[in-house]
């Protein structure tokens, strides 16, 4: 049996004679709350004022989408890249250098429906480079020239100010107007960001139940097999790092729109950071996890510094709060909060089916 086959008749697409296929993880969508999570996202304008609904949970829904890139690559792929963020700042920078801002003396002046692609197009491009120089190291050393990638861009904006304007960044990005909707408007934005939220973790899904997502994850668990079966392992790989950066993109893209500004330090080196918290917290074995750690970083960080300012600290050490709470998960499960629902889930299960409980024994 091949790897991908093993791989298939893990997620229980292929039974074993004489048994019936058994996923070996929990799907969100068969959770209870799943829908009832669904339901309240789409009708979080009718309960939620302008801050909630932007700042907490359409910052969540975009980073949350930036983290899932990093999650498809860790978690599929078994590559940790810390350039996602530097592709996501890549590709706001390109919508600000393309499309209308208020440096006219750098800004193109390209309308948002040409300027957007173009961006996202070299964005996948420069996460391809950037990926295609990182499958020819493993491990620790994945993570360092990702880190460095994203370390020489963050430089690179910061002292150039032909294309980046330098430190000062790039301010009063136009956003897109059409069919009569300001689409950066509270509701309208909001809605665009859970959209394309959805379709990024849906696409994500589908990946990884189709043939390129279980030969990625043959990759990610016997490369010498997969190479001797006739897959080439760098291809797959390069090819993840391409996807992984259209999802960065994208949440790049929602990220210049929600600000209307992108500077250097959008893109500073423990930026990039915040997101591998982001998906080690939620948890990088499911897309999902990457929703609900951005959920957590994001609450952390908005009320945290709050409450850091009202008892007389520096609102800077709100990231010392963040650690912590990074610590406290990781150390109580290695796979984020998913893994510690998943524990808690299964200890209920077991607590049922034993003799005297609920279930059915």
């Amino acid at each position: 049996m091949s790897l991908i086959q093993e791989a298939r008749a893990r997620e229980g697409m292929l039974a074993q004679p004489g048994t019936a296929p058994q996923p070996a993880a929990w799907s969100v969508t068969e959770q209870p709350w799943a829908w009832a999570v669904a339901a309240l996202l789409l009708i979080m304008p009718l309960i939620a004022n302008g801050f909630f609904l932007i700042e907490i949970f359409g910052t969540t829904l975009i980073l949350g989408t930036i983290a899932l890139s990093l999650m498809f690559l860790a978690g599929y792929g078994g590559m940790v890249s810390l350039m996602q963020l530097t592709i996501a700042g890549f590709a706001g920078y390109m919508v600000a250098v393309f499309g209308v801002s208020g440096n006219a003396n750098i800004s193109l002046g390209w309308p948002w429906w040409l300027a957007t692609p173009t961006a996202l197009v070299l964005a996948v491009l420069f996460g391809t480079l950037g990926g295609a120089l990182a499958v020819r190291t493993e491990g620790i050393y994945t993570i360092m020239i990702t880190l460095a990638i994203g370390a020489a861009f963050y430089y690179f904006t910061n002292q150039n100010w032909a294309i980046f304007n330098g430190h000062t960044g790039i301010n009063t990005i136009a956003t897109p107007h059409f069919i009569g909707i300001d689409w950066r408007s509270d509701i309208a934005f909001y809605y665009l960001t859970l959209a394309v939220a959805v379709a990024c973790y849906g696409v994500v899904l589908y990946l990884s139940r189709a043939p390129f997502g279980l030969a990625l994850q043959g990759v990610r668990d016997n490369p010498r097999r997969m190479a001797a079966l006739g897959f080439n392992v760098n291809a797959h790989r390069i090819a993840a790092y391409a996807f992984a950066a259209l999802i960065a993109g994208l949440g790049g893209v929602l990220q210049v729109w929600n600000y209307r500004q992108i500077s250097p330090g959008s893109v500073a080196v423990e930026r990039c950071i915040d997101i591998l918290i982001v998906a080690v917290v939620g948890g990088v074995t499911r897309p999902v996890g990457a929703y609900i750690g951005a959920f957590i970083f994001v609450m952390l960080r908005t009320f945290a510094l709050d409450f850091l300012v009202k008892v007389g600290l520096d609102g800077n050490r709100f990231r010392l709060l963040i650690g912590l709470g990074f610590l406290a998960i990781v150390f109580w499960s290695s796979d984020g909060v998913i893994g510690l629902y998943e524990r808690w889930r299964k200890r209920g299960q077991h607590r049922d089916t034993r003799p005297g409980g609920h279930g059915h024994g």
